[in-house]
This record gives structure tokens, sequence and C-alpha cells, in this order.
């Protein structure tokens, strides 16, 4: 088995509005960046030099052409990128308020699209990691069905899974039950959770984090990383837990933080001989953990979510 790490879901457009504390109606001005949580942790692998493939869809389109190019350039292996000529790709369009209010749009496309017929079996099967990090996949379609059918194939072919719930609000509305049963259903193939900790508390029901932690491990994930900013990361195999300190760092922009994370996380996994190991080995899980926290805060300290990714030579050097 090679080292490559899969990760699937969806790669979209964000125009984000650089008027200052503007609604939608009111801004004038956007920015077009790259967006997609999946897509942004196999650019982070790819930067830090590890082989990660993305498999999604967005449409044969000007947007569709900038973002392959932007995995391209990343490094990442696009071949299981599907652009496709009957629809547009994914937009979301986000302004931000004052007070911290978000005006959000979002427009669907290809992203919901995605086919299981249209992906390289082969080259699922022979992926020794698999990511599901989707904040959009989980709402249902097409994209859904084949979400569920590589994790449950993930699992017959004894492939280390790795799942984030990615919780929007906006595009949860209303359907928060939904998304919670749904991601429950998804903690049972998991070797590998990671969870804001606002996120554990959704899923849970519980406000106590070790509370929440035994309820994570109970659905069956094996180790549960949740994320808590500047405090760092709690972490927890069901038999050890612990917080690991981040580095003190001024932050800019936050902006893609929690996937450069994973994708570090997933970096050092695939350097095992046997990624599964590492559910027994707690000490193993700090240092990861202390490296991926490394990579989340150098994001913070710069601008754009791809744009600020580190390569390793810079981790190296903190």
């Amino acid at each position: 088995m090679n080292n490559n790490i899969l990760c699937v879901g969806e790669l979209l457009i964000d125009f984000i509005c650089s008027d200052v504390n503007s609604t939608l109606s009111e801004g004038s001005n956007f920015v077009k960046k790259a967006g997609g949580a999946p897509a942004n942790v196999t650019a982070a692998i790819a930067k830090l030099g590890g082989k990660a493939l993305f498999a999604g869809k967005v449409g044969k389109d000007a947007f569709g052409l900038f973002l392959k190019n932007t995995l391209d350039q990343a490094g990442v292996d696009t071949s299981m990128l599907i652009m496709d000529n009957n629809s547009n790709t994914t937009l979301a369009f986000v302004s931000l308020k004052s007070n911290g209010e978000r005006d959000f749009i979002f427009n669907r496309g290809a992203d919901g699209l995605l086919k299981y017929e249209e992906l390289e079996e082969e080259k699922i099967k022979t992926s020794k990691i698999i990511h599901f990090g989707s904040a959009t996949a989980l709402l249902g379609g097409e994209s859904k069905k084949t979400y569920l059918k590589v994790m449950d194939i993930a699992e017959k072919q004894n492939i280390f899974i790795s799942f984030d719930p990615n919780y929007r609000i906006d595009l949860w509305k209303g359907r928060t039950e939904e998304f919670i049963e749904t991601s429950k259903l998804c903690m049972k193939y998991a070797d590998l959770v990671k969870v804001s900790d606002e996120e554990i508390k959704i899923i849970s029901g519980e406000d106590d984090l070790n509370k929440g932690l035994e309820m994570l491990h109970k659905l069956g994930a094996k180790i549960v990383a949740v994320t808590l900013g500047k405090e760092g990361t709690l972490i927890s195999n069901g038999k050890k837990s612990a917080i690991i300190s981040s580095i003190k760092i001024k932050a800019i922009d936050s902006t893609g933080a929690g996937d450069a994370f994973v994708g570090a996380f997933l970096y050092k996994i695939a350097e095992l001989e046997d990624p599964k190991s590492l559910i027994e080995k707690f000490e193993k899980i700090e240092e990861i953990t202390a490296f991926a926290n490394k990579v989340g805060a150098v994001v913070c300290t710069k601008l754009g979510a791809i744009a600020s990714l580190p390569r390793l030579i810079e981790i190296e050097e903190l």
C-alpha cells in the first residue's frame, strides 16, 4: 500500500465581501478564494510534502478551472476531480458585520452531484488514509450517497478513516438534528475524529468536554481531537486524554486553521507503517498533535486558507 491520503468532498469558490461591516445587499467588493474543507486538507498535506488526492466535482467553467489550478499548484493529485459540463461550480458568498454576525448565500452546484461511478475504485481501495471532512456532502443528494459508500468501502478495506463533521450553521439551519444523527452514523467508522469544542457539544449534547469525549468513543470514534483555539487541542484515545498546548502567535486570520491541523495530523499518520497502530500509542498521538497544532497556528498568522499553508521546513524552523 502506498502513502496516499484521499480526501472526499467539496471544492468551491468563496466570494468574501471586503467592505467593512457590510451585508451582502450593501457590499460591492468581493474577493475570490478557493474554498472547501477537504480541498484545504489535501493542500495542507501536499505542501508539507505528503501525497494527497482530492475526489470531488466542480463545473467545467472558469471557476472550476481556477480551483483545479489552485490544487495543482499546491501539489495535490486532482485525477479524481470531476469537471462537469452540465453544472456550475458551487459558490458561497459571505460578508461579516462588526458584531460577528455573518451574511451568507450558498449557491450549490456541481459538488452535490458527485457519483461513486465517476471515481476510480482502485485509487480508493489502495489509499492508506481516507479523510471525510466535507461541510456539504452530508446535506443530501448524490454526494451524500457517494460519501457514505466510500466510507463503507474504506472500513471493509481496513483503511484508516478520518472524519471531521465540519458543522456550518448557515448550511444546517432547521436541520440540526439531521446533522447530529448523520455525524453519529459516521463516527462508528472513524479511527480519527476532529471536532471543535462547539461541535462536540452539539453532537454529544454534553457541555462537559470529557463527557462529550466519552460519548464519541462509545459511538465508535477511536481517537478524538477537540480543537480549543489558542488553548490547544484536547486529545483522547478512550484510555488516556490530555490537552496539548499550542504555540503563541499573533493571529491575523483563523480561516483554514482547522483544516491545516487535520492535514498535518494525517501527514504524520501516513508516515507510520500501520496507521491503525497509532490508536494504542498515546505518546505518539501527543507528538503528532503538537506538530499539527504548530501547523494550524502558522496558518493563523497569514491571510487565506490555502495561501497561508506552510511548507515542512517552516514548521521545523519554529
